[in-house]
């Protein structure tokens, strides 16, 4: 576990983002809020891989709005029959931190 943590603040670190994301301030972000839990970096765990999901939506302009969406309320389908949890707690800002740093990785 705590490899996948260190890979995946290398990975990110390196990958950059558009917006000058801080890609380690993400990462305690991701960590705080339990992403960890059923994702990781490169491998899927209970949900996809965050760099199997940035390239999915690689594409879609829209994808970082659909990412909040998809972290603030849920979703299901759309990565196979278990559903994304809802974070209606988290603020707004810190979902499209999460979701710029998900979408800024490359594969």
């Amino acid at each position: 576990m705590r490899s996948s943590l260190i890979f995946c603040a290398v990975f990110f670190g390196a990958c950059g983002a558009a917006h000058a994301l801080d890609a380690a301030a993400a990462v305690d972000l991701a960590k705080a809020n339990g992403c960890y839990s059923c994702h990781a970096a490169a491998e899927k765990v209970v949900g996809p891989a965050f760099v199997s999901i940035a390239d999915k939506y690689k594409d879609d302009k829209d994808a970082v709005t659909s990412w909040v969406q998809s972290i603030q309320y849920g979703s299901k389908g759309k990565w196979g029959r278990i559903p994304m949890p809802a974070y209606p707690s988290m603020s707004v800002g810190d979902i499209k931190t999460l979701a710029q740093w998900v979408m800024a990785t490359k594969p």
